[in-house]
């Protein structure tokens, strides 16, 4: 799995969050434990492959959000108690 974590800017209240994790979920299907921050001015998603950098950003950007970074990393799954 891959985790992506997209910087965010516009943010202001759990409805933006919400309009953000959408539009994720909606550009990328198959994406997992899609979250989105507005403290962290973030959002996170899981997903098979690397997403293509710019259908992330026309993605966030078509909500009338602006996408500022976008980074993909290995996503090492935790066991529990965060081991």
């Amino acid at each position: 799995m891959i985790k992506t974590t997209v910087g965010v800017e516009g943010m202001m209240c759990g409805m933006c969050e919400a309009h953000v994790a959408d539009a994720i979920r909606k550009a990328f299907p198959g994406a997992k434990k899609v979250s989105a921050s507005r403290k962290a001015k973030e959002a996170t998603f899981l997903s098979e492959e690397v997403p293509g950098e710019d259908a992330v950003i026309k993605a966030i950007k078509d909500t009338g959000y602006t996408a500022v970074s976008v980074r993909s990393e290995p996503y090492k799954k935790r066991g529990l108690f965060g081991r």
